[in-house]
């Protein structure tokens, strides 16, 4: 784990804290706490099929919140970032579309 990847896992439990409970319900801060812990300890995003999945729904879920106008389009990329950047070094990531 690297440096950067510890500092934007601080960000998104940054987040979390400070507009998480006016913006997300408990089950939604604890789906981008579980997406960002699990793309913290992620060796390889080709071969962690369970990482990848939780890193996709919660990005549906931003998708929604923005759509519903819950939250700013701002606010869910600036998370979005931080959470890819939790993520293993050079690997792609295709932003999902809300279903």
């Amino acid at each position: 784990m690297s440096p950067e990847r510890s500092q934007a896992y601080g960000r998104v439990l940054h987040t979390i804290e400070e507009i998480g409970p006016t913006k997300l319900h408990a089950d939604e801060q604890e789906q981008v706490r579980y997406a960002a812990d699990s793309l913290l300890f992620c060796a390889d995003l080709r071969t962690d099929d369970a990482t990848l999945d939780s890193y996709e729904n919660t990005e549906r879920m931003l998708e929604r919140l923005v759509q519903s106008g819950r939250w700013e389009r701002s606010t869910a990329d600036r998370l979005s970032d931080n959470l890819r950047a939790c993520g293993p070094a050079g690997e792609f990531f295709e932003v999902p579309q809300a279903a």
